[in-house]
């Protein structure tokens, strides 16, 4: 048997493979940084109906350990169709079981969402009549990032920027982008065709395509975690953000949304603003708006805070959410999807999922369409 992750998005080091009793592996550290593991990637080859026992031997020194005493993996043969594996937080280990049906299976902490289907998400976008390719940027490792604009047709319409990934491991945030592309330009389009009546959508599907293809939990390419370099972001360092911030800049921003995944809180839910110098009645009153829309719009929201608030002026303005709603004066939120499943709607065999992913991603837009209704 083999134990490999040399792919994209893969991550892992073999420990031991030897015997199936007893394969050890280890989680890689981020590329270029010391600070961050928690995702893993890789195939085991030549396993056919043995039974194995797997122990992830450094869980302990993950970036979030509170995450793995409720964690299930997903596993898959064909990397098209995922289910859910429990495991158990014992001795310090991840551990878990599995009896491969063919000869080649795969293990992630989540579905992935590869660099190619980007690029076939991206090209299916542009391939679209109302979609258009508004700026790209080339990064350190040669990949490329793009901004889609999904123009309105309103004299003075409102500009709603959704970026994603900023941490490559959130792999459920590009597959809400797919989801909301999908919706805004797909078969469904004239449902919602109101929404593109008051509103122009700057889109970036993955902010940080560097550090997935490395296989990164937090950080790009140069180990900076892109969602702590917002306040002046470094052209060197963080490239991506100062790329996206200069076009934000260009643009204005009425409506600011950050798509993540959350290792340990088990819902889909949003941080607001809360907390930066401009913070008031108003945009409180719209934030709430917002949650009760989408909670509507799917029941796989919940609008309970995941995250404590942030006191009066005590916001981190280096973080995108709380950066964006000060820069802008504007409504900013940070919404966050679970890595293992939804509590309140459970579903043992597939958990959160790319499908549930991409449902919320559609229904994003009936928040937005009544946010800019009202106003």
């Amino acid at each position: 048997m083999k134990v490999d992750a040399n792919f994209d998005g893969g991550n892992i080091i073999v420990v031991d493979v030897k015997n199936p009793d007893n394969i050890r592996l280890k989680i890689r550290k981020d590329s270029q940084s010391d600070d961050h593991c928690q995702w893993f990637y890789f195939r085991l080859t030549g396993g056919k109906s043995t039974p194995c026992q797997f122990s992830i031997v450094n869980a302990d020194q993950a970036t979030y350990p509170e995450a793995w005493p409720t964690c299930t993996l997903v596993t898959s043969h064909d990397r098209q169709n995922w289910t859910r594996l429990s495991t158990q937080f014992k001795d310090r280990q991840l551990q878990f079981s599995l009896t491969p049906a063919t000869d080649v299976v795969y293990v992630a902490l989540f579905a992935p969402y590869s660099y190619e289907r980007h690029q076939d998400l991206i090209a299916w976008s542009l391939s679209q009549r109302q979609c258009e390719l508004f700026a790209s940027y080339e990064t350190p490792d040669n990949h490329q990032i793009e901004i889609l604009k999904i123009a309105g047709a309103a004299q003075a319409p409102k500009s709603v920027w959704i970026i994603a990934r900023q941490h490559p491991a959130e792999t459920m945030a590009e597959w809400f982008m797919e989801g909301l592309l999908e919706a805004l330009l797909g078969e469904e389009r004239q449902l919602h065709q109101s929404v593109l009546a008051t509103c122009n959508f700057y889109l970036v599907a993955n902010m940080n395509p560097d550090g997935s293809v490395a296989g990164n939990l937090r950080t790009n390419g140069m180990g900076i975690d892109l969602n702590r370099a917002w306040l002046n972001p470094d052209k060197q360092q963080a490239p991506e953000s100062h790329f996206v911030l200069q076009h934000m800049a260009n643009t204005g921003v009425d409506l600011f949304l950050d798509i993540h995944g959350d290792e340990d809180v088990p819902f889909a839910f949003i941080q607001g603003c809360e907390g930066i110098p401009s913070y008031n009645d108003a945009l409180q009153a719209r934030e709430r708006q917002f949650k009760a829309e989408l909670a509507k719009a799917s029941g796989d929201f919940c609008v309970d805070d995941g995250y404590p608030a942030c006191e009066p002026n005590e916001a981190p303005l280096n973080i995108a959410g709380f950066q964006i709603g000060a820069r802008f004066n504007c409504l900013s939120l940070t919404l966050e999807m679970p890595f293992t499943d939804n509590k309140y709607r459970s579903d043992a065999v597939s958990g959160w999922s790319p499908q549930r992913s991409k449902l919320l991603g559609k229904h994003i837009l009936a928040p937005i369409k009544s946010l800019f209704q009202k106003t």
